[in-house]
């Protein structure tokens, strides 16, 4: 199941959005397709929210957008496993 700080991949942007919001809007839903993220928020729905931050040239918050995956718009990512090794000397 899906929970808050699960890591989902994003699969795709609902059409029924395409012609309600502004191309720009929609170019920019578009580039979370296909990336990772951490669910912040379960809404009472069911719907995993996840969020994704553009930096300007600063490093400053330049826009951002929260969307809200339904199960059939996302993919559990597992998190990887380190291959971490201990030092011996």
């Amino acid at each position: 199941p899906v929970v808050v700080g699960t890591n989902v991949r994003m699969l795709e942007v609902t059409e029924a959005l395409r012609n309600r919001i502004p191309k720009k809007e929609w170019a920019e839903l578009q580039t979370m397709v296909g990336e990772v993220f951490m669910v912040y928020e379960i809404n009472e729905h069911g719907a995993a929210w996840v969020e994704k931050v553009w930096l300007g040239r600063k490093g400053n918050r330049r826009s951002s957008h929260h969307y809200a995956l339904d199960s059939h718009e996302m993919e559990v990512v597992e998190p990887r496993v380190g291959t971490a090794q201990s030092a011996t000397g």
